[in-house]
């Protein structure tokens, strides 16, 4: 899958994307629990969307790298298309 194929709420998304910006994470508390959400960029050869990462996924990537995305799912924020693990969907880091 390709980003330029990705529609709003779109789930069981599989794709492959490199990181080319990332945001500052903030905390935010949801019944009760702390967590961490950080905005990221990413990319591919057809065009750039929002990645949202949670918690753990923070720091597992880093500008530049390439990461899978498996069962994604892309909402929207504001008019803007964002791409995110959500709960079931699972982030790793392939080679470039």
């Amino acid at each position: 899958m390709k980003i330029n194929e990705l529609q709003p709420k779109q789930g069981k998304v599989e794709i492959v994307v490199e990181i080319t910006e990332k945001e500052e994470p903030r905390e935010f508390t949801k019944f009760g629990a702390v967590g961490k959400v950080c905005s990221c960029k990413a990319k591919d050869e057809t065009g750039e969307i929002k990645l949202t990462l949670w918690n753990d996924q923070i720091d597992q990537v880093d500008v530049g790298d390439k990461v899978k995305i498996s069962n994604g799912y892309v909402n929207e924020y504001q008019g803007e298309m964002q791409l995110t693990t959500g709960k079931f969907g699972k982030l790793e880091k392939v080679e470039a």
